[in-house]
């Protein structure tokens, strides 16, 4: 099993989370974040804003999903501008055990 966390823009976040239900992963976990990247935040005249408005988005799936997901987070989270910085970044890591707590089984 994987974990994904996908850090995205806000605005994005509803259609990426519209295509992984469609695709079949309707479970996630959504969260509002804030942060920066390397580009160390925005600045705008002399201000500069370093906690930027994002939302991370968290699921477990099988090893096999794991190329199917990261396609439909990446290619709906992409703004297509040229040169844009802040579409977000995917994290992918292990996960040794999974349990349902209300039933106690083991697994997805």
């Amino acid at each position: 099993m994987l974990m994904i966390r996908a850090i995205v823009r806000p605005e994005k976040s509803n259609i990426i989370l519209s295509e992984l239900n469609g695709a079949g992963f309707p479970a996630v976990t959504k969260m509002d974040v804030v942060g920066r990247g390397k580009q160390r935040g925005v600045k705008v005249g002399e201000v500069v804003y370093d906690e930027i408005p994002k939302e991370m988005l968290m699921l477990v799936v099988r090893d096999e999903d794991k190329d199917d997901v990261i396609s439909i987070i990446a290619k709906n989270a992409k703004t297509g501008e040229k040169g844009a910085f802040g579409d977000g970044k995917i994290f992918v890591t292990y996960v040794e055990e999974a349990y349902t707590i209300s039933s106690g089984t083991k697994g997805l």
